[in-house]
């Protein structure tokens, strides 16, 4: 595996009080538990658009709409992988405990780590749902 895929992409288990690192970690078991229930319904969700274009026999062009809805939950399933959220790692906050509690990140430098963590996992996101855009185009 390339390095730097490696380091922009590596799993960490949160300590048993939760532990934030900047760039890498910063959400808890609960954070991590809904990002994977909202995961399983934006696939379900996925699944039902291709099934609905399918079924309408709609031009093959209609079904990158998929693209969309997966995309999203490529995203929210990483967030689920990686102990990471996109908005936290935007918006400088982290949450070890309960679902929606959140302390702010203090240090600048944390802030940008966090922003550039976000933005390639946006962007990975954003290529497996046009991977699975194209895939249903293709069918």
């Amino acid at each position: 595996m390339h390095t730097f895929a490696r380091r922009s992409f590596r799993t960490v288990t949160p300590t048993a009080g939760g532990a934030y690192q900047p760039g890498v970690c910063n959400i808890g078991p609960d954070e991590i538990a809904q990002r994977r229930r909202a995961g399983h319904i934006g696939a379900i969700v996925t699944l039902g658009l291709l099934a609905f274009l399918l079924l309408l026999r709609l031009p093959p062009a209609w079904r990158l709409a998929v693209a969309i809805p997966a995309a999203g939950t490529a995203i929210t399933y990483l967030q689920a992988i990686l102990h990471f959220c996109v908005a936290f790692g935007m918006a400088g906050v982290f949450n070890f405990g309960r679902v929606g509690r959140t302390t702010s990140v203090a240090e600048e430098a944390a802030r940008r780590a966090d922003r550039a963590r976000a933005a390639r996992m946006i962007a990975a996101g954003s290529a497996i749902g046009l991977a699975v855009g194209v895939a249903a185009v293709l069918l």
